[in-house]
């Protein structure tokens, strides 16, 4: 059993180490710089070059910290947050010298920044792009699904031998079932070991981003309760960003409002009675991009299908860019809607969805968002078909609700933006 431990291990790549990495980033983006000025006279051992040396340090942990936070969750690729987290990082340094007036080196700083996102990106390129988690799974109880999730190489395991699973990250076991003896030991040896253990359905949850609402019951509610402390900041926050964001909001909302105006007939705004959180109805207000027709179908009136043909020229781009939504800050600042959080649906549709999905309603528990969890892995969606997968997504958002999930959110965001995914 010794020598099974010691061969369970799997083999890992020293460029993947996150202890190599952060103390790399620390060599090249910190100490680099520091010494690079260090031919000028006076340069490495003044105040400024100092500072300048302590800051670029502190950027890179504060942008490690993020980093390690933001990528635990499903569907993220490093290279969507290595730039985000490193400027995030490097700008509250360069907000403190602004607010104190500390003396520092300017180049020195930038040439921190600049290395120390080439190094990762060096990294992301060479080491870690192309590696793909490797998981063993103990043959017993509800398992199938987990295993049809891509991106994973999965070793079904035929006996309880640590030997058996070497070479694997991690190991995947359905806790609930009624295991043998011998397999009980295995997973107890495999944590002795120090190996990492998952419990299938937490597992599947964070390979895909989902919470399955068939195996939700009673209980279940009280761990999809967010956190209120968070709920009450981030509303507070919400407000303070829509506060700071609306002058520069306000170059975009004008031009677009003239061009929805000249596109075509009707009001520059679309108003629509929606359900907000707690379940109380909101008016959401957010850009015209459709002609108006009369549809008697209200319901239907409420679903964009692909390629409608209510949809203008402008309406299209605006719905492209997402720029259509832009409209909601002021939801935000009347404290009704938040940046992120689960769309807010029309009524009727609402309703539609109550009356067919088990469970729909409590994703009212939070405030809806101007983009979501469900927006960024999923897009546009009316079908009671697809709603049942979004409403999944929602559920998820709501179990993991945190200030990492909404800035992971965020960025996946700013990219849907550029590439117009998911718009209809």
């Amino acid at each position: 059993m010794k020598h099974d431990r010691l061969q369970a291990a799997p083999r890992v790549s020293l460029l993947t180490r996150k202890r190599f990495q952060f103390a790399g980033a620390l060599v090249i983006g910190a100490l680099v710089p520091w010494l690079a000025r260090g031919p000028l006279p006076g340069k490495v051992i003044e105040a400024a070059s100092l500072n300048a040396l302590v800051a670029n340090a502190i950027a890179i942990a504060i942008a490690f910290w993020m980093r390690l936070s933001i990528e635990t969750y499903p569907g993220i690729r490093r290279s969507y947050v290595i730039l985000p987290s490193a400027l995030t990082g490097h700008g509250l340094t360069i907000v403190w010298f602004v607010l104190t007036r500390f003396p520092y080196d300017r180049i020195g700083l930038l040439a921190g920044f600049l290395l120390h996102v080439a190094f990762l990106y060096v990294l992301y390129v060479y080491a870690e792009r192309n590696v793909r988690r490797r998981i063993a799974v103990v043959p017993f109880g509800d398992i199938n699904l987990l295993t049809r999730v891509p991106g994973v190489d999965w070793k079904m395991l035929t006996r309880p031998r640590l030997h058996d699973s070497r070479g694997c990250h991690a190991i995947v076991a359905d806790f609930s079932a009624d295991l043998p003896d011998e397999w009980e030991a295995f997973l107890a040896d495999a944590a002795l070991a120090g190996r990492i253990v998952y419990q299938v359905k937490q597992l599947g949850e964070s390979l895909t981003g989902r919470v399955e609402l068939e195996h939700l019951s009673e209980n279940s509610f009280g761990s999809l309760l967010p956190a209120r402390g968070y709920f009450y900041l981030k509303s507070f926050l919400d407000f303070i960003a829509a506060l700071l964001v609306l002058p520069f909001a306000l170059l975009v909302i004008v031009p677009a409002a003239i061009a929805v105006r000249l596109d075509s007939p009707g009001p520059i705004l679309f108003r629509q009675k929606r359900v907000g959180h707690a379940g109380k109805p909101i008016i959401v207000y957010k850009f015209r991009t459709m002609r108006t027709v009369q549809v008697e179908d209200e319901r239907r009136a409420a679903m964009t299908a692909d390629d409608d043909d209510r949809v203008t020229r402008v309406g299209r781009f605006l719905r492209k860019v997402r720029l259509d939504e832009l409209p909601q800050i002021f939801n935000i600042l009347k404290w009704e809607m938040s940046w992120i959080g689960p769309r807010p649906e029309a009524e009727v549709l609402s309703i539609w969805y109550t009356s067919e999905l088990p469970f729909y309603r409590y994703r009212h528990v939070v405030k809806p968002g101007i983009s979501g969890w469900a927006q960024v892995n999923q897009g546009h969606v009316a079908e009671v078909e697809e709603v049942h997968r979004k409403l999944q997504y929602d559920f998820y958002y709501i179990k993991y609700f945190s200030p990492w999930l909404d800035l992971l959110i965020l960025f996946r965001t700013i990219k849907t933006m550029l590439t117009g995914s998911g718009a209809k």
